[in-house]
């Protein structure tokens, strides 16, 4: 411990080290912020994950419980699972372009659910690969005729894409009033649904776009970048104290120099005699 209050001596006493001890310590400063940053991102994280889980995990609800109008749509309602009965607009299909599942590039098959009260529900029916020799899928799914009833998970409307165009069928992005538009009828414009289940199930579905437990989003490593920045705090005081102590020591202190001198002390009093050695391998053999 002596010679650890020495060097601290020296930091606080000497013109040119409290200059380094000063941009040691806007440096921990820094990394704290960070710290103190990354800490805050992953708290986020996981209320963002625990809202999406326990919305996904909820029974479903009818949909006009959820959403009051056909607008509206909050952040925190993202994954909640609604009950649709409808029939769908099988002739107004549209494909999602630029759609990667598994990192294999394909579409997501959006189709409008029309409703009991003549309203439009967008119902993202699940993702299929592109075609093996063509940009557009070599088959799609027939989509249900008649009524059916919808389990789905609201996702917000995604909006148009700057500068995007798509062939007929196909749309860039899922843009929900773009959707109202080709449809001509009122449509649900604040949110859509990834499907789950349907019933009647029909034969052959799209690939669907999450299993059907529960989900929720990675935290991510928001939590060991900020252990790391903590981290870097410490070695940036750690370098100093081992700098002034080195220079101590280049000077001749003579309290550096003593502890040196134990320690060397210490090493030679744990290592091994020549002939304790010698008599470890005589009892080797």
């Amino acid at each position: 411990m002596g010679q650890i209050a020495h060097v601290l001596a020296a930091l606080v006493t000497e013109g040119r080290w409290r200059r380094s001890l000063a941009l040691a310590a806007a440096f921990a400063v820094g990394c704290g912020l960070l710290s103190w940053w990354q800490f805050a991102r992953r708290e986020e994280t996981v209320q963002a994950s625990a809202l999406i889980t326990a919305n996904a995990s909820a029974e479903p609800q009818a949909l006009d419980r959820v959403l009051a109008d056909r607008t509206a749509y909050r952040a925190d309602q993202e994954w909640t699972q609604v009950r649709l009965t409808g029939t769908y607009l099988g002739a107004d299909r549209l494909l999602v372009r630029n759609r990667v599942n598994d990192d294999d590039p394909g579409f997501e098959v959006l189709v409008p659910l029309r409703l009991p009260d003549g309203s439009v529900f967008v119902v993202d029916r699940g993702w299929v690969p592109v075609g093996t020799t063509q940009d557009r899928p070599d088959s799609l799914p027939p989509t249900p005729r008649g009524t059916v009833t919808v389990i789905a998970r609201l996702q917000q409307d995604e909006g148009p894409l700057a500068g995007r165009t798509a062939p007929r069928g196909e749309i860039p992005s899922v843009d929900l009033k773009a959707v109202a538009k080709d449809v001509g009828l009122p449509t649900y414009t604040g949110a859509y649904g990834l499907a789950r289940t349907e019933s009647p199930a029909p034969s052959t579905v799209p690939l669907r776009l999450q299993p059907s437990t529960d989900v929720g989003t990675d935290e991510g490593t928001h939590l060991s970048y900020a252990i790391q920045w903590i981290l870097f705090a410490l070695l940036g005081f750690g370098g100093l104290a081992w700098s002034v102590r080195r220079d101590l020591r280049d000077a001749g202190d003579p309290v550096i120099l003593e502890a040196d001198e134990r320690r060397s002390e210490r090493r030679k009093d744990r290592a091994p005699s020549d002939e304790s050695s010698e008599d470890a391998l005589v009892d080797a053999r």
